[in-house]
């Protein structure tokens, strides 16, 4: 009986020393949980905050601009300026002018039905007015967006840019005053609990809920998540305690773990390939949208691993430009357009291939001189390559001037990317010396819907024929979009509608069935140069 209960009181000190800790461990890992993720959503909410600052003096340094032009209310030059300053401005989705208490045109032109001033819900420090739930005047009205207004003119903004934050999924943001004024917010599963830290903001947390705020004389950021997003870090908190042997076991392991991710990263990966030229390219057709006759194709990289994965271009492309893998890769898709295109375009002197330029190669103009000496007895001529560049290309304003005049000297034709959802700006398409604009499928997604976005597109095509520039639009897919898009003079299409992005050996039998279906194009197209210069 004696040895049973020794044996019992060993098991059971045993069984303590195991739990005790285990607990104990248990506990801090929870606490210091909790402490990181209310840290998170604090920095969340602080961004938050910095996102609604900046949305907000893009609207206000709009308005400023607004009433130092001193322009004749309404006049030809006042509504250019408010059309200009609507498009460059982000966050704008219309700018307005009131006289003696009432809308008297907006940057969509005169307003004849009598639309009063608004009364303003809150004044900032700037002397600006904020009025919540406008409708505008043009559209149908259903947006409620946030009218700012200083001096005689107002600028209407959609509420949700204020809290257009990266964030975790599961985490809802909201933006307000000072004073607890709701602007914007995110779908929220506790309203009751965003009414009480409007009314007190402070860090916390409920049974099902975590949250945070941050605040300064302008604005009030919140920051809301459920807690389940505990469980994960207090994984990694309990696995930061364990014990040192056991730590030095985790160690080794990962140290392992690591060191085989590092040898199969993506990064290295990347340049095994780029050694290996893995690449293919796949060629998206491009139509002539009133004729329909296929004028040739963007080509696209592709990157097949060894195991046959496919491996995103949006996810290596990044890697690539960061690595400096780009101009390998670069000049790699340029021997292969040479290699599967090139019968196509000696057959066929209407027809072009597009090539994306990173943002480097638009800058030094290296491309170029690596694609001329390519091209030297290819019997492909300069004017059947042209050249895209993505904003991101033109942060170098001055380099990449003397780039692309440099290519369109040499006869190619020189094309901006995804206009609009970069740095868009005016002032990249009156600088530089480009010959198309390509309009962004997102634009073109909203054609026919009520999205905030849907009268950009407009704008963007007038824009491109008032500098004489010729228009390519993306991601076509309906016949509404297409019919829309040939209404107003887009000459050139690409998309799904058409034909998914093919093979070169596929491309060249749809090329051909175009050209044979609906009539073949000169064969001496006019150099696209010619219609700006």
């Amino acid at each position: 009986m004696k040895r049973a209960s020794t044996i019992a009181a060993i098991a059971l000190a045993a069984l303590l020393g195991a739990i005790l800790p285990v607990a104990a461990l248990v506990y801090i890992s929870w606490s210091r949980a909790q402490v990181a993720e209310t840290d998170r959503l604090e920095r969340t909410a602080e961004r938050t905050l910095q996102r609604a600052h900046r949305a907000y003096e893009a609207g206000l340094l709009a308005l400023r601009k607004l009433n130092q032009a001193q322009l004749p209310g309404c006049s030809p030059e006042h509504l250019k300026l408010m059309r200009s300053l609507t498009l460059s401005t982000t966050s704008a989705e219309q700018v307005g002018y009131f006289e003696e208490g009432r809308l008297r045109c907006t940057s969509w032109g005169m307003v004849e039905d009598l639309v009063p001033e608004p009364t303003p819900d809150h004044i900032t420090a700037d002397g600006a007015s904020i009025t919540l739930g406008v409708r505008p005047v043009a559209g149908d009205g259903a947006a409620s967006l946030l009218s700012l207004q200083l001096g005689r003119h107002d600028i209407l903004m959609d509420p949700s840019r204020f809290v257009d934050v990266i964030a975790e999924p599961n985490v809802r943001l909201a933006v307000a005053t000072p004073d607890g004024r709701l602007i914007a917010q995110q779908p929220m599963a506790d309203p009751e609990l965003l009414q009480r830290l409007l009314r007190e903001p402070h860090n916390g947390h409920t049974p099902r809920t975590l949250f945070a705020s941050a605040q300064d004389q302008e604005w009030l950021a919140i920051a809301i998540a459920p807690r389940v997003g505990l469980v994960a870090a207090f994984q990694q908190q309990l696995w930061q305690l364990v014990p040192l042997g056991v730590v030095g076991a985790v160690l080794a392991t990962v140290a392992g773990i690591w060191l085989s991710r590092r040898r199969l990263s993506l990064r290295n990966e990347l340049a095994s390939a780029v050694r290996r030229r893995e690449f293919r390219m796949d060629y998206q057709p491009i139509i002539e949208l009133d004729t329909g006759i296929c004028v040739g194709a963007e080509a696209l990289v592709r990157w097949s691993r060894a195991d046959g994965t496919q491996v995103r271009p949006d996810l290596f492309i990044p890697v690539a430009e960061e690595t400096g893998l780009i101009e390998a890769l670069t000049d790699h898709v340029m021997d292969l357009v040479i290699s599967d295109m090139r019968e196509l375009l000696i057959h066929d002197r209407s027809a072009h291939i597009a090539i994306n330029l990173s943002a480097g190669d638009v800058s030094s103009g290296r491309a170029l001189k690596v694609l001329s000496g390519k091209l030297v007895g290819s019997g492909i001529h300069p004017q059947q390559i042209w050249l895209e560049a993505t904003e991101r290309g033109f942060l170098d304003i001055q380099g990449a001037r003397t780039s692309l005049a440099a290519a369109r000297r040499a006869g190619h034709c020189v094309a901006i990317d995804d206009f609009g959802v970069g740095y868009s700006s005016l002032q990249y398409l009156q600088q530089l010396p480009l010959d198309a604009l390509k309009i962004d499928k997102s634009f073109i997604d909203s054609i026919g819907t009520h999205s905030v976005t849907s009268p950009v597109t407009s704008h963007i095509i007038d824009m491109a024929k008032t500098l004489g520039l010729f228009t390519v639009a993306e991601g076509i897919e309906t016949s509404a979009q297409l019919a829309y898009l040939q209404s107003r003079q887009v000459e050139f299409g690409q998309g799904w509608l058409f034909s998914r992005p093919l093979p070169a050996p596929e491309f060249v039998a749809f090329h051909e069935q175009r050209r044979m279906q609906y009539g073949k194009a000169p064969e001496d197209m006019q150099n696209p140069n010619s219609i700006t210069e």
